[in-house]
């Protein structure tokens, strides 16, 4: 007998890929449990199921930094005076990637690289020790909304929160709706998604130097990266990467300034109509403004 759940969860996270570098992701999560009935003629109860493999999922995934440990080009160095974690991460193509964060900042995949299938088997190993007696196997299938119009992956961390979007690199999989005059801009949406392809978004307030963190890797060409840095309630953050793959906003990076930014630089492109702005974060979530 198999109980599923659809919907589970979505899980909004960043991931490092040795071609795209840093992807910031969205997956809905669908759960099978095989299993025999227990005393109640029940294989679990159902508000158990979403309550406590939820929890879980959002505890070893979701906000997190996905490194794929078993990658060559993956260096992760474990600082024993503090509960820090330093990751030194290399492209293909010679992009590096380096963070320094609290460990409960990352989740270490291991395999070569991060996927739907080495992440599901990651939370698989996880979730089995959860399971009650009675069920003998769970099955996560990981998938993408879908999306029929433009959309981007972006990167951020917003230090003023209070809970775990406050991590310097976790991210979502987001559509991106412009009206303009009460029509669907098929150009603006585009310009978007290519705008924001893969994107680190930072907040220009965070910037520091180099020499000013903490982080122990070498950078080849440091003149083509920007660091980022700051403390919130869960510690210390920082990160460098690429000028290329990041924009610097003069605010914080909520998906309602996101909708500001947006609508704002609309406004100069496309001066002419009356514009609507729909930026989502992840799924089915977001941030609306018009004028």
């Amino acid at each position: 007998m198999q109980l599923f759940v659809n919907d589970l969860t979505v899980m909004d996270f960043s991931y490092l890929c040795a071609e795209r570098g840093m992807v910031g992701e969205s997956w809905i999560v669908d759960v099978l449990l095989d299993g025999a009935l227990n005393d109640e003629s029940m294989i679990q109860d159902f508000g158990k199921v979403k309550k406590d493999l939820k929890r879980l999922i959002d505890e070893y995934v979701d906000h997190k930094l996905l490194v794929p440990a078993d990658y060559a080009q993956t260096r992760v160095i474990h600082d024993e005076n503090s509960a820090q974690v330093e990751v030194q991460f290399r492209c293909h193509d010679g992009r590096q990637f380096m963070l320094s964060s609290p460990a409960d900042a990352y989740a270490f995949v291991y395999a070569p690289e991060v996927t739907m299938t080495s992440v599901s088997d990651y939370l698989k190993e996880v979730l089995a020790t959860h399971l009650p007696d009675n069920v003998d196997d769970i099955e996560l299938i990981l998938r993408t909304e879908v999306i029929d119009t433009p959309f981007y992956h972006y990167t951020h961390g917003l230090k003023k929160h209070d809970g775990n979007c406050q991590r310097i690199a976790h991210g979502h999989r987001s559509k991106i709706d412009i009206f303009i005059d009460g029509v669907s801009c098929l150009e603006s949406q585009n310009y978007w998604a290519q705008r924001w392809k893969d994107i680190y978004i930072a907040t220009r307030e965070d910037q520091v130097d180099l020499a000013d963190t903490c982080i122990q890797g070498e950078i080849s060409a440091p003149e083509n990266y920007h660091c980022f840095a700051y403390e919130a309630s869960q510690g210390r953050f920082e990160i460098i990467l690429p000028k290329s793959d990041c924009e610097i906003i003069d605010t914080d990076s909520t998906v309602e300034c996101l909708a500001q930014y947006i609508f704002q630089h609309q406004k100069q492109r496309r001066p002419e109509g009356k514009c609507k702005v729909l930026a989502y974060e992840g799924v089915g979530k977001g941030a609306m403004i018009s004028e």
